[in-house]
């Protein structure tokens, strides 16, 4: 049989067909309560963690007669940013008054090495553990999956000593060494999860033509990982540049990062308690890993579900 023709269609079947209406699925109602429900939670949530970095913008840009006034949230009368000006080059912690600036330039160097040298480390350990299985290989993976969940303070002391013991304790590079450590379980495991979720064939062709385990990681595996390395570098920068407990540690007032700068600062006991500049030093010192997230946050998202998730 063949298909009927529109000329072979009487005006009644049309008729029939257009009293029928539209079909398929009803549209959904953008007003129902669960989309209430919804949105609301999402609002509430968002302005509870909105509301004090409100507080502390405006603040950071008021004069101090302007904060006594006692309204926290009204907008800045006359902004001013003298307060990040005080802070970052005059606030006083101790005996030294040169504010955040030092502890800048402290986290900076502490930071950038160790993003480094865990991210390489952690990235070729994920990379042995996924396609080139060892004798031990499950036994090491193990050991650092159980060093991930070790709570830092317990190794607080005997870190302390192996620092002394080599010559470390108080330096910069003493605290790079403490950072890539710690943070080596984690990123071991990310990387490893998201080898092993690659395709095995691209492996077994690179071995065919006869690529060894530094070609096979340079030609094939490090170009179709920038999205791991993105969350590994903002795991690791975040950790890092926010860290407190261990700068305060094993470091001494030279090479004190921004963050115990920042601790000294806003628990200063001399003079008159400045809020805008403990707000100010608080925001300069929450920037730089606020930027990094910012600008991949894209791709945080593509690596942490191609290979977060995955084993």
């Amino acid at each position: 049989m063949g298909e009927k023709s529109m000329a072979d269609v009487s005006p009644s079947t049309i008729d029939a067909a257009s009293m029928a209406g539209p079909r398929g699925t009803k549209p959904k109602n953008r007003l129902s309560r669960r989309n209430i429900f919804l949105y609301g939670t999402l609002i509430l949530i968002s302005v509870y963690y909105l509301l004090p970095l409100y507080v502390m913008v405006v603040t950071s840009l008021k004069g101090m007669p302007e904060i006594r006034m006692g309204n926290i949230f009204s907008p800045p009368v006359e902004v001013t940013f003298e307060p990040w000006v005080k802070a970052w080059s005059e606030a006083c912690t101790g005996l030294n008054c040169d504010g955040l600036s030092r502890g800048f330039g402290n986290s900076v160097r502490i930071l950038i090495p160790s993003v480094a040298l865990s991210i390489t480390i952690a990235s070729i350990n994920g990379y042995a553990l996924a396609n080139w299985r060892f004798k031990g290989s499950e036994v090491f993976f193990t050991i650092l999956i159980i060093g991930a969940f070790v709570p830092y303070q317990t190794m607080l002391y005997p870190i302390v000593i192996l620092l002394r013991e080599i010559g470390l304790m108080g330096s910069v590079w003493g605290l790079v060494l403490v950072h890539s450590v710690f943070g080596m379980p984690i990123l071991t495991l990310l990387f490893r999860n998201y080898f092993t979720a690659m395709p095995e064939e691209l492996f077994k062709a690179a071995r065919v033509d006869g690529a060894g385990f530094w070609g096979i990681y340079f030609r094939i595996m490090l170009p179709m990982s920038v999205p791991i390395f993105v969350v590994a570098m903002i795991l690791q920068v975040t950790g890092i540049w926010n860290d407190f407990l261990f700068g305060v540690i094993y470091t001494k007032p030279a090479t004190y990062p921004m963050t115990v700068q920042l601790n000294n600062i806003v628990n200063s006991v001399q003079g008159v308690k400045e809020y805008n500049v403990n707000m100010a030093a608080t925001l300069l010192t929450g920037l730089v890993p606020l930027v990094i997230y910012f600008i991949s946050g894209k791709l945080f998202v593509r690596g942490i579900a191609a290979g977060a998730v995955k084993g």
